[in-house]
């Protein structure tokens, strides 16, 4: 099979948290962009154009949901779809990010074939 890389953005203060999702998902497969944080999230959207995005809701100076909100508010990366990957399980959180335009939503610890499931679906073409 020779089809393109799926480039992806993944977004999540955690260092260790990006290794291991890159790890988890496997670069013969996917281009990797990260950002820390959801303000670098939103520009690295806009720059980047990434085929999606995986998101953390709990982050330092901008958090996921507001990233989410942001993403969507633009033309550009309106259209991207986002995964939301995190911790936050509770009901209100995941309300929260489906009506921001969250895509699908995914609780840590992340299971690979969940994640690789739902980031077919939303990039199959």
């Amino acid at each position: 099979m020779n089809a393109r890389k799926l480039k992806l953005l993944l977004v999540d203060d955690q260092l260790t948290q990006l290794q291991y999702e890159q790890m988890l998902l496997g670069k013969e497969f996917f281009d990797f962009v990260v950002a820390r944080n959801g303000r670098d999230a939103v520009d690295m959207a806009l720059a980047q154009r990434p085929d999606l995005i995986l998101l953390d809701i709990s982050m330092p100076e901008m958090d996921g949901l507001e990233a989410t909100r942001r993403i969507r508010a633009q033309e550009e990366t309106s259209q991207i779809p986002i995964i939301m990957v995190t911790t936050r399980g509770e009901e209100r959180y995941m309300e929260d990010a489906f009506d921001l335009g969250c895509n699908e939503y995914v609780t840590k610890p992340v299971k690979k074939d969940e994640l690789l499931a739902k980031i077919r679906s939303l990039t199959a073409s």
